[in-house]
């Protein structure tokens, strides 16, 4: 795999607050501020089962200003970025879900959407095969993680590039 990147995160796992943009009718996204356009939003596609840590990444890419859409199965993932291409401009996988299609397979799919899609990996068990499963130029954070870890590693691959290890 070439460029494989970790990122090494403390035992820890902690809850972001803060204001969320909400979607109107009338198409514009909504902050306590002000609006923002909804074709400037930044769709990040997350699929996860386990509410509770959907909960903490929807919180922390919202935070971080990204339109977080989860997804609770990797055939829902799949069926939303066929459905969507181009809406969505990075995903981040859980490895272990429910149903047939894993975390890899997720990041698979998109590569053969687009090959250059963002892939950021989540997981707390199956850390040991990202080498040998995980997309090229993909990020792989092991579980738990501190919230704005992820945001830095989805800003840096929409940047263009890794981050640094």
């Amino acid at each position: 795999m070439s460029s494989p990147w970790r990122i090494r995160a403390p035992k820890f796992i902690f809850f972001m607050s803060g204001t969320k943009p909400r979607l109107l009718r009338n198409g514009i996204g909504a902050l306590e501020a002000g609006g923002i356009a909804v074709e400037d939003q930044v769709f990040i596609l997350v699929v996860e089962d386990d509410e509770e840590i959907q909960t903490i990444v929807e919180d922390a890419l919202t935070e971080g200003g990204f339109e977080p859409a989860v997804a609770p199965s990797g055939e829902e993932a799949v069926t939303l970025l066929r459905g969507h291409r181009g809406k969505y401009r990075a995903l981040v996988a859980d490895i272990v879900l429910r149903g047939r299609i894993d975390g890899w397979e997720v990041a698979q799919r998109a590569r053969e959407i687009d090959p250059e899609f963002p892939i950021i990996y989540m997981t707390g068990a199956k850390a040991d095969q990202w080498p040998s499963r995980g997309v090229p130029n993909s990020i792989l954070m092991e579980k738990p993680f501190a919230p704005a870890q992820l945001v830095t590693a989805v800003s840096q691959l929409l940047n263009g590039g890794p981050p640094t290890p």
